[in-house]
């Protein structure tokens, strides 16, 4: 079982490419307050504000809400989108045509953007569409980590949505909600060794399959948790990267009252793990999580999302 779990590892790092951020992740300062709201955020193209042209056309118009989205309708079989922000990350997505809209969002935060499209002509050969510089400013810094995307989808209709608010109608807090989420995917999803065996590179979870089949690779498990917490209003980060030499996954949720709480979710190569949700706003709570998650120095992102 071990050796399915380190091929889980294996394939993330297939999916996602080579590390772009080293060193020690330093501790966030905390972002305005936020009260938990338990709404499901869900992006719209409205044309205001458009860059590129057919077959690859980019709406600008929510920027502020934290995301961009692309349709892509041409005949290649695939078409590829990098945005480098701010923060120095460069992300890559992929798009098969479509007639819909896909969200990307701004995980970089505030900042200049440069934003790159190409079209495949064969094989691994791609040429170049077009090239912009975006500039984000958001209307709330949670944006970006309360709407969906191409690797955390959902919405308001979806059965993982649905089930999501079910679960945050018998919770009190953020923290209940938080743990409730977890505990239902660990209880109603087991792992899936044949997916992990045939899963191919630019594989993008579904988090409504998962729910439906019950199985998945630790990408869908990450994506269902964060779904479930985003589609709520909980602000939480899908992270990829290593802890040591080791790949990693885990998923940051903000905590009204205390701010962000790193890997308060992880996959460690053998099974996902909650952290003990009991922290809260006081000074020994947080000398509790500061011992969980130490200071970051074994930890290196590669991406959030």
């Amino acid at each position: 079982m071990r050796q399915f779990r380190q091929l889980c590892l294996f394939i993330l790092s297939l999916l996602f490419g080579a590390v772009i951020c080293t060193g020690c992740n330093n501790k966030e300062e905390a972002f305005s307050s936020y009260t938990w709201e338990k709404i499901c955020h869900q992006p719209s193209a409205d044309g205001t504000s458009v860059i590129g042209y057919e077959p690859l056309v980019i709406d600008l118009s929510h920027t502020d809400q934290g995301y961009m989205t692309v349709l892509y309708t041409g005949n290649a079989s695939r078409a590829n989108v990098q945005i480098t922000g701010p923060d120095g990350a460069n992300y890559k997505y992929f798009f098969s045509p479509s007639p819909d809209y896909i969200p990307i969002t701004f995980t970089g935060g505030e900042g200049s953007y440069i934003v790159s499209a190409y079209e495949n002509i064969g094989n691994d050969q791609y040429v170049s569409l077009f090239t912009e510089t975006v500039d984000v400013s958001l209307k709330d810094e949670f944006l970006p980590y309360l709407y969906p995307n191409q690797y955390v989808s959902f919405a308001e209709d979806s059965a993982a949505v649905k089930k999501a608010a079910e679960l945050a109608s018998g919770a009190d807090t953020d923290i209940d909600f938080l743990s409730d989420v977890y505990n239902y995917v660990i209880a109603n999803v087991s792992y899936d060794d044949e997916k992990a065996m045939n899963v191919q590179i630019g594989y993008l979870p579904d988090i409504d399959e998962t729910m439906r089949t019950k199985k998945g690779i630790c990408f869908d498990y990450a994506a269902l948790m964060a779904g479930m917490l985003r589609s709520q209003g909980v602000p939480c980060k899908m992270a990829i990267g290593y802890s040591n030499e080791v790949k990693h996954a885990w998923i940051d949720v903000y905590i009204e009252g205390t701010g962000w709480i790193d890997r308060a979710i992880e996959f460690n190569g053998e099974e996902w793990k909650l952290m003990d949700p009991t922290f809260a706003s006081s000074a020994e709570d947080q000398e509790a999580v500061q011992e969980y998650i130490g200071d970051g120095c074994n930890y290196t992102l590669q991406y959030n999302y």
